[in-house]
């Protein structure tokens, strides 16, 4: 009965030969490396909250991707007719952090090696890299310093703000950043969209002091700080 299923699945064309039991070792190979590569972004996220659609995708893909190489094989009209086909997806959401299109190539260069057969380089390409990874991880790699936040202030209408704060903010940040400038209050004030990185030895009383004896005594906030994380 094997042999029988083996001779379905089974193709010879320039050279290659492709049977259903290479074609299962494939997937579990190729789910295996997804599935650390999956893990090593889980567990390398610096972000609030990852997306568990995202991890689970990066698994599929590299199974897909592998599979995708073993039905081309070296039959280059199967290459172009897939190309076509691909070229007319669209995709509906983009993908906006960097670090989520890297793991992305990542899992495809080890669906390729995969597909083509090259268990062993490709076990050691994921191993190694996963490796690396974790250690730019665990060294918070290129991280900044300090904590950034957003600073807003009020000011009235009549009040000339431009380069007001300049030194006040100088004094006490570590860089600072002005992002807009609105009217708020029905025309009657301005508020300041500041972007600031503080450092842990700032007193934000004290910065908050400073500017209101510039601004007139109206509000001024600090939103939530967030540690920077790369």
């Amino acid at each position: 009965m094997i042999d029988t299923i083996n001779d379905i699945f089974m193709w010879n064309e320039l050279g290659t030969i492709t049977t259903l039991k290479e074609v299962v070792v494939t997937i579990f190979i190729s789910f295996l490396l997804g599935l650390i590569i999956s893990y090593t972004y889980i567990k390398t996220y610096r972000g609030r909250y990852y997306s568990q659609t995202f991890a689970q995708t990066l698994i599929i893909v590299g199974v897909v991707i592998s599979i995708i190489i073993v039905a081309i094989g070296s039959n280059i009209a199967r290459a172009f007719s897939l190309a076509g086909a691909l070229s007319i997806i669209r995709f509906r959401s983009t993908i906006g952090d960097p670090r989520d299109i890297a793991f992305i190539f990542f899992v495809l260069g080890a669906g390729l090696a995969a597909g083509a057969g090259l268990f062993l380089p490709a076990a050691v390409f994921v191993m190694i890299l996963s490796g690396l990874i974790y250690g730019l991880y665990y060294i918070n790699y290129g991280s900044k310093r300090g904590k950034e936040k957003t600073l807003k202030i009020t000011v009235p209408e009549n009040l000339n703000f431009e380069g007001l704060f300049d030194d006040v903010l100088q004094s006490h940040l570590e860089a600072y950043s002005l992002l807009s400038v609105r009217t708020t209050n029905l025309g009657t004030m301005f508020e300041l969209v500041y972007s600031i990185r503080t450092s842990d030895t700032v007193s934000e009383k004290a910065l908050i002091d400073d500017i209101r004896a510039r601004n007139g005594n109206l509000n001024v906030t600090i939103l939530l700080d967030q540690q920077l994380m790369d």
